[in-house]
């Protein structure tokens, strides 16, 4: 069987830029190399190699997360080089990678999301206000970031105007939520039409941090990851059916994790990611392990599927 040449794309210039490049080295590692020839690029210097190779890329897997990869630019770029890739397309890429946007998209489709308002650069931050209509804690980020980039927990309405200057700091709006206590859960889904919800993983933050921040995710050791999570049938059904509501209210395809807390037997939901961590250890890869594929078929999974979209996508048209 002929090889396919693949385009592993990481690196880029966003905040999240070292994440990228550790993801895409493991992917590269993982990748069978019977079946692919790999050609490595970083958008922060190789665009133009990228665009010189076009013609002979069968896929593309985009390792990037953040700014400038996961939001849609990237997908954009290779929707007009004709290379197929993995995951969602640049609307579900830029609609996922707007928490504003999200939110209020999933309320469109019945899903609970914690109640929240929008400050935006240049915009007095009423604190009383705010605290009378949320209460404490609350939870403060940037719209357009990820990997909790720019997050903070409030305890106190005095330390709020400092937690949106920070948020701040990564784009012109912050988001302030209330904060629900409860059990942090994240399902991923993997399809374009057929959808599959793979396990739960329970994520539980180590002593020390707050929450399940940028060093509490990738230092190895800081949080405990629990696969399949404890909770009961009904319950993990419940959260499931959710994360393939969420995966189609904005509009993603391939594979997505949703994020959410469960709290009185109901399911507020955080976030989607249209683009997970991907290494072997990473959330995702972690729940298809648990369905029974290992990290390398995965890998051929989400390959087969960027391709099919393609070919779905060029039938249609």
């Amino acid at each position: 069987m002929k090889k396919k040449t693949i385009a592993l794309i990481s690196g880029g210039i966003s905040s999240e830029r070292e994440v990228s490049l550790n993801s895409g080295k493991q992917v590269y590692d993982a990748l069978n190399k019977d079946r692919y020839d790999i050609l490595t690029y970083d958008p922060k210097t190789d665009i133009p190699r990228l665009v010189s190779d076009a013609d002979r890329i069968d896929c593309a897997l985009i390792i990037l997360h953040g700014p400038y990869g996961e939001d849609g630019t990237v997908q954009g770029l290779l929707d007009l080089l004709d290379i197929p890739y993995q995951g969602a397309g640049v609307l579900g890429s830029a609609v996922a990678m707007n928490k504003m946007l999200s939110k209020q998209l999933y309320e469109s489709a019945g899903l609970t999301v914690p109640p929240y308002v929008v400050v935006r650069r240049g915009e007095s931050v009423r604190e009383n206000r705010i605290v009378s209509q949320l209460g404490l804690p609350l939870v403060v980020k940037p719209v357009e970031t990820g990997s909790s980039v720019g997050m903070s927990i409030v305890l106190e309405e005095s330390s709020l105007a400092a937690a949106v200057e920070k948020a701040l700091e990564f784009g012109a709006t912050a988001m302030i939520e209330a904060h629900i206590s409860g059990t942090e859960i994240t399902c991923g889904v993997l399809g374009n039409q057929d959808l599959e919800a793979l396990p739960l993983i329970e994520i539980i933050p180590g002593e020390g941090y707050a929450f399940f921040d940028y060093d509490a995710k990738y230092q190895p050791g800081a949080t405990q990851e629990i696969c399949p999570a404890r909770i009961d049938t009904r319950l993990t059904l419940k959260a499931q059916a959710y994360a393939v509501e969420a995966h189609k209210a904005l509009y993603c395809q391939g594979y997505s994790r949703t994020d959410m807390i469960l709290k009185d037997d109901d399911f507020y939901i955080l976030e989607t990611n249209t683009i997970p961590g991907m290494t072997a250890t990473s959330l995702f890869p972690q729940s298809a392990k648990a369905a029974g594929m290992s990290f390398d078929q995965l890998l051929d999974r989400l390959i087969e599927l960027g391709m099919e979209a393609r070919r779905r996508q060029t039938t249609r048209g």
